[in-house]
């Protein structure tokens, strides 16, 4: 008998008629914890235990109590459970208990649409832990870093810099956001999503092309803010400075010192 099926037994056997249904549903997340942690890597063991025979509705009510930082490892211990977390049901739980006002949001104007389930309340954990956001924007806020963040992450030649901010920018004015707030607001996610890239060869070719991306002049909140561009060079010359060749590491630097002046010394030296 594995030591998470012990522990579930012992759990019951302590609170089979002691709680209302609200605290055997947490209890239940506590012993799907347990499970997990014992690294159940087929269904016999599962199926073995109660967990086995829950209804769908149930096993989502239980698993939405579950700390998001295990779900995937969740999502790997039982087929079922894989199905339930592509599922929407679990996804407008979860949307629910942890984000309740979220089902009071009108759909939005604007080119990025807010998406199902699933991409709601991820847009929304971004928003609180990346931005700390809590407002009528921040569901808006984490649904444009998800956007440029997939472009630049899984974009073999995804669009221009200026198409992306501008695609960002007018998400924010078609929100009734003035041209400050939106120029802002892009700047901030252009800054998170440059400070999560994968380091990995895409990025730096991603980043490159940014860098080398020839000046194009466009009306405010349109261009790309000051910091934005620092952080494309800082990157390069800091996180991927052994990722250049002889040539493209000159074709960068003679690009960093057109547009800023003086540059770093860390930057120099190849």
């Amino acid at each position: 008998m594995t030591r998470g099926f012990l522990h579930m037994k012992i759990f019951l056997a302590q609170c089979h008629f002691s709680f209302n249904s609200c605290m055997k549903l947490n209890i239940w997340a506590v012993v799907c914890r347990l499970l997990m942690s014992d690294n159940v890597a087929s269904n016999t063991i599962v199926d073995y235990t109660p967990f086995g025979k829950l209804p769908d509705h149930l096993l989502v009510e239980i698993l939405v109590r579950v700390p998001i930082s295990e779900w995937a490892q969740i999502s790997c211990v039982k087929r079922q459970w894989a199905n339930v977390f592509r599922g929407e049901c679990l996804w407008q739980a979860a949307l629910t208990r942890t984000y309740p006002c979220a089902h009071q949001t009108k759909r939005w104007p604007g080119p990025i649409p807010r998406g199902m389930s699933r991409r709601r309340y991820t847009a929304l954990y971004v928003s609180k832990r990346i931005f700390a956001l809590d407002g009528e924007m921040d569901e808006i806020v984490g649904h444009a870093y998800l956007f440029l963040k997939e472009q630049l992450e899984f974009s073999d030649m995804p669009p221009t810099s200026s198409i992306l901010h501008g695609t960002i920018i007018d998400q924010f004015i078609a929100c009734g956001k003035s041209r400050d707030i939106a120029n802002e607001l892009a700047s901030q996610i252009w800054l998170a999503a440059l400070d999560n890239l994968e380091d990995n060869e895409h990025t730096f070719l991603i980043l490159k092309r940014l860098a080398l991306e020839g000046d194009v002049f466009l009306p405010y909140p349109y261009t790309k803010s000051i910091k934005v561009q620092w952080k494309v060079f800082e990157k390069l010359f800091t996180d991927f400075r052994d990722c250049f060749g002889h040539v493209d590491y000159y074709d960068v630097l003679g690009c960093a010192k057109n547009k800023f002046q003086p540059i770093p010394s860390a930057w120099m030296g190849y």
